[in-house]
């Protein structure tokens, strides 16, 4: 149990939190409208087994994720999707949820939420297993820990969230930045730059503290420029277009 007393534990369990939480407001919205034609006396058990499935399934993916992380160049491929996603954040796309439908049957709305939220976590299976690839043998302690205590967060308080984050938008900016954090640890980690006995074609990267942190300070620089970059554009596009 020293791993309790232990600061780096409590970071990733708190970036786990944090990450659950922005990424998840889209899956709160999801589990709403699924459910929103269920009588009144189902509408509470369709949002808790439509929710418990989705976190058994997510839980499955990002072990999976987590064991794929070993594999040289998909933290690669992880860091860009993440700063992608971080991006996103930033600058969001139109509204996407017009296609979810609703159904007036517990099952169908309880398979709904659970196959929205599968195609829809892919962000957060990849943000999450990057926050806790270093957690060694407690990195699956921290991803169930972080969605049993984000998960009722999104579900039962998503409108507070929802109202903070556009009250303080510098909540979203902040998450946006975080992922670009756990990308540039993630990227300067992945072992074909690692490892210096394999893949001798590529360029090595030093392992230590001031080159990790290094890469995770500019890839929350990255995120940040970029995406309000992005965001200033289409804010100027839309002013032209009215």
């Amino acid at each position: 149990m020293d791993f309790l007393t232990s600061p780096a534990f409590w970071v990733a369990l708190g970036q786990i939190i944090i990450i659950d939480i922005l990424l998840g407001g889209d899956n709160a919205v999801v589990i709403a409208l699924a459910c929103r034609k269920l009588p009144p006396a189902q509408r509470t058990k369709g949002i808790i087994w439509g929710t418990a499935g989705a976190i058994i399934l997510r839980v499955v993916l990002i072990a999976f994720a987590m064991t794929l992380l070993n594999v040289p160049f998909l933290k690669l491929v992880g860091a860009i999707l993440l700063v992608w996603i971080g991006v996103k954040l930033l600058a969001p796309d139109d509204d996407a949820h017009g296609d979810v439908q609703g159904s007036d049957k517990l099952f169908a709305a309880i398979k709904t939420i659970i196959v929205a939220d599968l195609v829809m976590s892919v962000d957060n299976v990849i943000a999450i297993a990057g926050a806790a690839q270093n957690a060694g043998e407690h990195s699956m302690l921290l991803v169930v820990l972080g969605l049993l205590i984000s998960i009722p967060i999104i579900v039962w308080g998503s409108q507070l969230v929802i109202k903070l984050m556009e009250r303080y938008p510098m909540i979203i900016t902040a998450g946006g930045m975080l992922l670009g954090w756990i990308a540039g640890g993630m990227l300067v980690s992945d072992p074909a730059l690692a490892n210096p006995d394999k893949w001798q074609w590529m360029l090595k990267v030093p392992q230590n503290s001031t080159v990790h942190y290094g890469a995770a300070v500019a890839g929350a620089l990255l995120v940040l420029v970029i995406g309000k970059a992005i965001a200033g554009r289409k804010k100027t596009a839309g002013g032209s277009h009215a």
